[in-house]
């Protein structure tokens, strides 16, 4: 351990003297690990300008600074400050990746208009509050986690599974989460977090049982690089892609920010995978029925200053991110972390489907990451 004493700098205001831990981040150089005195001082700074800016949203075009990370002494549920404070210091992939992408100026998929028409033009946007998830500290003890329906397309473990972990819908479902974690159905994701090493791990149908973990699938992504899952594979979502940058959380709402694409699921996908998804999981082959990783884009003369400020968010990541296919479900259902302290989404419901655009997606060579 690196312990010394020095200022912390924050937008040009040096902050009280703190002792910080500086240990490199991955995907995060020049930053350090800071303790929790000098990040209260950084990021109360930080949310008066994001506060005086547009009306407490930031414009797609001013994207914040981020604070350094806080240390990670102990698992941290998604819906705490703590957990909080973790997220808004990190950036989840490259700002290459097809997460970060600006897609506000692709161009529009001829068939867009026929392939919106058949998901449902008149169809409100919805959204589910699943995709919970836990943040461990780089020294969280690995696991087996016995993997039970698709092993071969499987990242191989030990993983740093929590004894906190919580399984997709809770707390908001209901329940001792560790009752949860054995009983129940559905896909049951599972999502651990280690940012300290850069590794994002997601399990499908996760349960925990009398002799230990067990899972349908294992993911492992490097949140520090744009490498995607082989041709072919499956992860925790039928895409191939992870959840967890696609997720929106607390934090990025709370700021009036959200930097990234958002994962949404539709009832019928073809038999295709477009970048960056590797997986499809369709029963038709009609090129208007869209493809896993088909990329959506609210237009951008749908009016939404009137929305309430998380809506707001929300609704201006998707005229500059979009959303990608990522999964069989519910007709135009974006994927909310089940925290009670997001609210004020009832004015999502004022958009349909007719206020969205297909957009001609950029592959593995292209947009950003052209030449690279």
């Amino acid at each position: 351990m690196n312990l010394k004493t020095k200022p912390i700098n924050c937008l040009g205001h040096t902050a009280v003297s703190e002792i910080t831990r500086c240990k490199p981040i991955p995907g995060n150089k020049g930053r350090c690990l800071m303790t929790a005195g000098s990040y209260v001082v950084c990021w109360a700074l930080l949310l008066i300008m994001w506060v005086t800016v547009g009306g407490g949203i930031v414009g797609a075009d001013e994207k914040p600074k981020r604070p350094p990370m806080p240390l990670i002494n102990a698992p941290l549920l998604f819906n705490t400050k703590q957990a909080d404070a973790v997220m808004a210091s990190l950036q989840l992939f490259p700002a290459t990746s097809a997460w970060h992408e600006d897609i506000s100026k692709l161009p529009v998929q001829p068939n867009s208009t026929r392939m919106i028409e058949g998901i449902g033009a008149n169809k409100n946007l919805a959204w589910n509050l699943d995709m919970g998830f836990v943040i461990v500290p780089g020294n969280q003890k690995k696991i087996a986690v016995k993997l039970v329906l698709y092993p071969d397309e499987s990242d191989p473990g030990p993983y740093p599974m929590p004894d906190n972990a919580p399984i997709e819908g809770w707390p908001l479902m209901g329940g001792d989460l560790a009752n949860v974690q054995r009983v129940g159905g559905g896909d049951r994701h599972v999502i651990v977090l280690d940012p300290v090493n850069g590794r994002l791990f997601e399990f499908y149908q996760g349960r925990r049982t009398d002799g230990g973990w067990q899972a349908a699938c294992a993911a492992v992504f490097d949140i520090t690089s744009n490498k995607l899952r082989p041709p072919g594979w499956t992860s925790s979502d039928a895409a191939g892609l992870p959840i967890l940058p696609a997720v929106v959380r607390y934090d990025e709402c709370e700021r009036g920010f959200i930097d990234h694409a958002l994962r949404f699921t539709v009832r019928r996908t073809r038999k295709s995978y477009l970048y960056p998804a590797t997986h499809q999981a369709g029963r038709t082959t009609e090129i208007d029925v869209p493809a896993m990783g088909e990329r959506f884009r609210l237009k951008a003369g749908v009016d939404v200053s009137h929305f309430p400020p998380y809506a707001r968010a929300i609704a201006q990541a998707l005229k500059t991110y979009g959303m990608l296919v990522a999964d069989n479900g519910g007709d135009w259902r974006i994927s909310v972390a089940p925290d009670d302290r997001i609210q004020g989404l009832d004015a999502l419901r004022a958009l349909k489907g007719s206020d969205f655009e297909v957009v001609q997606s950029t592959g593995e060579k292209a947009g950003p990451r052209a030449g690279r």
